[in-house]
């Protein structure tokens, strides 16, 4: 089969479900807002978006982690996480996705006095808006939120709580990030059993700033329901011989058909790869993982879900079937009812691959 060009994956159905809410905010946007509540930006409007992609790909974690001190600064009023709610659903409609879970922090959003839940409401009024919009337009859409947890705070719990509370409400589950080395999911056990017990949906960042030991705990510790990244499970794999030779925690998770939120451009800003063309992903698909294909921070990394396609189409020959797969294995792994799941599969993406 031929290699799938830009043009035919733009006309295709996708699949996000590693998508950080502050990590997709419009240049624009943050520029606007930033004047409105007189915050200091590092660059002018007109240069904002490329300030983004050249601190995010300077190696350097710390500028890394600066450009989301100004993202999150403009996601504090009610009416302004409405605003980058409701964008970034239009955004990602614009790129063909179908299916969406957006991923934020509501403890890093209450500097203008916002609960919580006051705070999950608002971004829940903005994914209303926005996918009324998109189904209006004759397009189809279902956006969900995930809950973060900050790793190095400890309100694992209190969000969990709210996570259940709010599941009949367009929250679709769970999940903890910021920095791996030195705070383990298992500071976060407290959290993950009570989702457990409540029969909720959790993802865990692992394996890409830290490695097997962080996998292992967010599978095997906590029960993790998909691995956010999970690149590093790799090391795991032993690849000097005639063939690959799987490791038991690798074997493992290939087995249970644990999802990877794989996100190539983002892994090598971050130097969990090299290079596109040095991704594992290959090494991933064709040994059988559920690899899936996300865009982690748009803003951050300059792209999109179908960049990333093409990317990868690019690095490694992959057809519109190779895609169908990627874009199958996600939808399966959302935290959406089977039925649900099932309906988007058939009745969406396997007749836009078909077409």
């Amino acid at each position: 089969m031929s290699r799938a060009s830009a043009e035919q994956i733009a006309g295709l159905p996708k699949v996000a479900l590693h998508e950080h809410l502050d990590g997709g905010v419009r240049p624009a946007t943050v520029a606007q807002i930033a004047a409105e509540i007189g915050h200091q930006l590092p660059a002018p409007a007109e240069t904002l978006g490329a300030w983004f992609a050249e601190a995010s790909s300077s190696g350097s974690l710390e500028r890394y982690l600066e450009t989301f001190e100004h993202t999150v600064a403009v996601m504090q009023r009610p009416q302004d996480l409405r605003r980058v709610a409701r964008e970034a659903v239009e955004d990602l409609a614009a790129d063909g996705v179908v299916y969406a879970e957006l991923r934020w922090a509501p403890e890093q959003h209450q500097q203008a006095g916002l609960s919580l839940t006051e705070a999950v409401e608002a971004v829940q009024e903005g994914i209303d808006e926005g996918v009324a919009a998109v189904r209006a337009a004759g397009g189809t859409m279902v956006v969900g939120q995930l809950l973060t947890a900050m790793r190095h705070a400890s309100r694992g719990l209190e969000i969990a709580e709210i996570v259940v509370a709010y599941r009949d409400r367009g929250v679709f589950g769970f999940d903890i990030a910021g920095a791996e080395d030195g705070f383990p999911p298992i500071l976060h056990l407290e959290a993950f059993e009570y989702l457990r017990r409540e029969h909720a949906h959790f993802t865990i960042h692992a394996g890409e700033a830290f490695g097997l030991p962080s996998i292992w705990q967010a599978v095997q510790r906590c029960g993790a329901d998909r691995l956010g990244h999970g690149v590093r499970i790799v090391d795991d794999i032993d690849v000097s011989g005639y063939r690959p030779r799987l490791g038991r925690l690798a074997a493992y998770i290939r087995d249970r058909r644990i999802p990877l939120e794989l996100c190539p451009s983002s892994n090598v800003q971050t130097g969990a790869a090299a290079s596109i063309a040095d991704h594992p992903i290959a090494l991933l698909a064709e040994l059988g993982f559920r690899v899936t294909v996300n865009s982690d921070n748009r803003l951050m990394s300059q792209t999109s879900i179908g960049r990333e396609l093409t990317l990868l189409s690019e690095a490694f020959g992959y057809s519109v079937g190779d895609l169908r797969w990627f874009t199958v294995n996600a939808m399966k792994s959302a935290f959406l009812p089977f039925d649900e799941r099932l309906q988007l599969i058939d009745e969406v993406i396997k007749p836009g691959y078909g077409a």
